[in-house]
């Protein structure tokens, strides 16, 4: 600096007030030249604060811009950087010895922190106009302080990193800054509150106060973990600026930055809670409210209330400038959801804590669901027909689509048209309606089902809230939704639950069925009567090997009781039980569910077509190829059994003759080749258990020989399961001593080789069944003839007295649970790509089980071994079961007919022929 420049300086430090003022018209405009000459900081900050000092309390609002601001704020920016960069450029020799280093970086940070005191004082005259402020008369000075600002904050946040170990060298300058800079923003956010901008406002004054914004969201970055109350000031003071300017700002603003910052902001707030939670939680501090820890979870949760409500309230403000952020938001809400109960991932905090941490965060989640609902690109990503989650975010999605759904009555027509009816067109974006998606999302949550996880139920006559299974909470919110659902989404509703009955998963199913039922009690009894009629029809022309005839069959059977007495009639006329191809209808029909003129006409057909099938196949010579329209016509038997109030008591006597009679035909050589008569024997089998006390012993001893043929083979776990129940049910009976012998020592092996089974599922049901006949069995010798093998018996004994085995760990439990669902999964989709070719596999499998085929269908070519070995079966079985028929009618003191004794000579004539033949060789 030249001699002329300081004699100028040092003669205006010594000038009064009221010299300065009269001067500064011509002494200013030196100043602020010599301000942007200095070559050195020293001289550039000794000018600046002569000037902000001594000539700014002089100068008025009008000139403040244009005669000092805009000259010496740029220049004290830079000056700035430069000492920033200085300090990085040196900051890498400092240390504790190098005394000359450390004196010169400390000199540095005290000027920076006497810079921010001269910009200080710019703030604060300007604060002391009582005018309205205007934007364009300091124009320069919040760019250039928030510029110095952010680079403050910037500096203290990476000073650890900066100084690496040598903070201590400096610590006491760097808090005077970052406290300097603290007072100087807080001051300056006071200025700029006091500005206000019209629709007049110049396109260079929304600028300006748009990069203000954007400034102070950067600065929001940099001071998330500085200072929690400077941190909510200043996202206090951008919302406030965003919103005080709306309509002037909002094509300019960054609308995705703002609320991905709040969004990280909460979620990092979010996790702080919960690791200081779980911290307090191992130091056993939950208790001591007036602890630091416990204070500091507080403040960090009210953190998260604060950015949860921010957050509801910007887009609220903004939503249709934040349409493509909606994948973001899904996300956000999924990752919330998953760091609360029930979610399995979940981390196991104190109650206390949970409970405050939810208040902050999930109450405010409703709002922000709430506000997203109109937005068209929000449904179509949380409607999205194969929307890819991973695992831990099941349950949240299923929880958010709940969520949705008791919201939706209170918005607008074309919200709920949106979320309902799905896409409607096909250049529409694929969307699939929310029922749909609710039932595809319950699927999904398999671990979740099977755990389970508990959710809060309903308030039931003034008890308070119990905790409930994931079905019956969504079975809750369903049937609500159903009860004030606008008739013109009826017909969504009614597919969404044809498809959510018709899919694969049971439990899904089940849902549908119960929502199902529901709507059946809700609406009018016409409408149920059409859905039953509906479905029987389906029931009806379903495959009996299709996993679909299982959900159908169930609701069919559950509506069928919500019928009237008139519309049941109309079902037995539609679908007439005395017609064999109605019968598939009625072996999912319960008799107690009709009244009492329905359920006897039903019964009455029932038995009587029962008879006329077996009339039919006793004088067709009992020929296999007529076995299938027995077992049809015994299905129906078995529901009615099934069904009726009291069957022991009620059941009539044709029907145990007829049970009987079918035993008398059971063959035992003849069930493992021919495979329909397995399902004949799991008939008979079931019907037998229902009406045990009336049946003879030589029915049951028959039955048994019967379960011995194929048990000792393998036969399917079908029939093994229907053999248990049977089994069980003989604890009820006292064998007379002249039967015991061949009765007794059956049971003993049957129950032997079934608790023996090495499949989980058989073997738990025998341990039951075993466990109910021992209960009531008068026959104890049984019991212990049943369990020679030591491994069977312990197996027994534990079973009996409720001996654990060692419970596995939560962990072990959630693992292999998954890898179920894996398995489940990949089978119901095997099941449902399977169901296109359902046709052409029944028709294969009719045309392997079939002994006697259709007339119609064409010769399938045998090896001569087969047809050798199939004609000597047929005649085998034919002459057991005649040589029966002898024995029981001489029983009977009944003599054969007299013609029988030719037609028996003619067949030894007959294989004396076949014998004889021989074959060239």
């Amino acid at each position: 600096m030249s001699q002329t420049n300081t004699s100028l300086l040092e003669e205006v430090v010594q000038w009064s007030q009221e010299t300065c003022r009269q001067e500064l018209k011509s002494v200013l405009p030196k100043l602020t030249s010599l301000h942007y000459e200095a070559a050195t900081w020293n001289d550039c900050l000794r000018i600046l604060k002569i000037i902000t000092e001594m000539f700014l309390p002089h100068i008025g609002l009008s000139e403040l811009e244009d005669e000092c601001f805009s000259k010496i704020l740029p220049k004290a920016v830079a000056m700035f950087d430069n000492m920033m960069k200085e300090i990085m450029n040196q900051v890498g020799e400092l240390s504790s010895q190098n005394t000359e280093l450390c004196a010169f970086l400390r000199n540095i940070l005290q000027a920076m922190v006497q810079l921010i005191d001269a910009l200080s004082i710019c703030v604060r005259h300007v604060g002391s106009f009582e005018e309205g402020l205007c934007l364009d008369a300091i124009r320069s000075l919040p760019t250039c302080i928030l510029k110095v600002l952010r680079k403050t904050f910037q500096h203290c946040k990476d000073s650890e990193i900066v100084y690496c170990g040598r903070l201590s060298l400096v610590a006491d300058l760097l808090q005077g800054l970052f406290k300097e800079a603290y007072s100087l923003q807080k001051s300056l956010l006071e200025v700029l509150d006091r500005i206000s901008l019209d629709s007049s406002a110049s396109d260079e004054e929304v600028s300006d106060i748009v990069a203000v914004i954007h400034s102070l969201l950067d600065i929001c970055s940099i001071i998330s973990n500085l200072d929690i109350a400077l941190h909510a000031n200043t996202w206090k003071f951008l919302i406030k600026q965003s919103l005080k300017y709306q309509s002037l700002v909002e094509e300019q603003l960054h609308h995705g930055d703002i609320v991905n910052s709040l969004s990280d902001n909460l979620l990092a707030s979010l996790h702080s809670c919960v690791e200081m939670a779980e911290q307090i939680k191992l130091a056993g501090l939950q208790e001591t409210v007036q602890s630091p820890e416990y204070k500091l979870f507080q403040k960090t949760a009210k953190m998260c209330r604060f950015f949860a409500n921010t957050l509801v309230h910007y887009i609220k403000e903004f939503k249709y400038f934040l349409t493509k952020k909606s994948s973001c938001f899904h996300q956000l809400y999924l990752q919330i959801f998953s760091k609360f109960p029930p979610s399995l991932c979940a981390p196991s905090l104190p109650t206390a804590l949970t409970g405050e941490l939810s208040a902050s965060v999930l109450v405010p989640m409703d709002a922000f669901l709430l506000q997203l609902l109109p937005l068209r690109p929000f449904a179509e990503v949380v409607l999205e027909p194969d929307v890819w989650l991973s695992s831990e975010h099941e349950l949240p999605h299923f929880l958010m689509l709940v969520n949705i759904l008791g919201q939706l009555l209170s918005q607008p027509e074309e919200v709920m048209e949106l979320w309902y009816s799905g896409s409607q067109f096909p250049e529409d974006t694929p969307r699939l309606p929310l029922f749909h998606a609710i039932f595809i999302s319950f699927r999904r949550c398999y671990t979740e089902r099977k755990v389970p996880v508990r959710l809060p139920g309903v308030m039931l006559k003034g008890q308070a809230q119990a905790e409930v299974t994931l079905h019956q909470h969504i079975c809750v919110q369903l049937c609500a939704s159903v009860a004030v659902l606008p008739p013109v989404y009826f017909p969504v509703l009614e597919r969404c639950l044809m498809d959510a009955v018709l899919q694969a998963d049971t439990p899904t199913a089940l849902l549908a069925v119960d929502v199902w039922c529901f709507t059946a009690r809700y609406g009018t009894a016409e409408l149920c009567l059409h859905h039953v009629l509906l479905i029987a029809q389906l029931v009806k022309a379903c495959n009996s090997e299709c996993y679909q005839l299982l959900h159908l069959g169930l609701l069919l059977r559950r509506m069928v009781f919500l019928m009237t007495p008139s519309h049941q009639l109309e079902l037995v006329a539609e679908f007439s039980p005395s017609k064999v191809e109605n019968l598939p209808v009625w072996h999912h029909v319960l008799l107690r569910a009709l009244s009492q003129d329905v359920r006897l006409r039903v019964e009455t057909e029932i038995i009587a077509l029962m008879q006329r099938v077996l009339m039919e196949w006793e004088d067709g010579g009992y020929k296999l190829g007529q076995v299938d329209k027995v077992n049809t016509a015994l299905g129906s038997l078995l529901s009615l059994l099934r069904g009726h109030p009291s069957p022991e008591e009620q059941c009539s006597l044709s029907v145990v003759r007829m049970i009987t009679q079918l035993w008398s035909r059971m063959n035992p050589s003849q069930l493992q080749t021919h495979l329909v008569l397995q399902d004949t024997l799991k008939l008979l089998l079931s019907a037998t258990t229902v009406v045990v006390k009336n049946i003879r012993p030589e029915a049951i001893s028959q039955a048994l020989l019967c379960l011995e043929a194929v048990v000792s083979q393998k036969c399917p776990d079908y029939l093994l399961l229907a053999a248990l129940g049977f089994l069980s049910s003989l604890g009820k009976i006292f064998f007379p001593e002249d039967c015991q012998s061949q009765v007794l020592p059956r049971l003993s092996s049957l129950f032997g080789v079934l608790l023996a089974d090495k499949s989980w599922l058989l073997h738990q049901h025998a341990l039951e069944a075993f466990s109910y006949f021992a209960g009531n069995t008068n026959h104890e010798e049984v019991i212990s003839q049943s369990l020679c093998v030591e491994e069977t018996k312990t197996k027994v004994i534990n079973y009996l007295s409720k001996t654990l085995k060692v419970l596995e760990d939560v962990e072990s439990r959630l693992k292999r649970l998954k890898l179920e669902k894996a398995v489940i999964e990949q089978h119901n989709k095997k099941l449902e790509s399977k169901e296109s070719g359902s046709d052409k596999q029944a028709a294969e499998t009719e045309a392997i089980t079939e002994p006697e085929p259709s007339p119609k269908r064409a010769r399938q070519e045998t090896s001569a071994d087969e047809e050798y070995e199939r004609h000597i079966q047929t005649a085998q079985s034919s002459l057991k079961a005649l040589h029966a028929l002898v024995e029981s009618k001489a029983s009977m003191t009944a003599p054969p007919p007299s013609w029988l004794k030719a037609k028996l000579q003619q067949l030894m004539t007959l294989i004396r022929e076949i014998t004889s033949v021989r074959h060239s060789t």
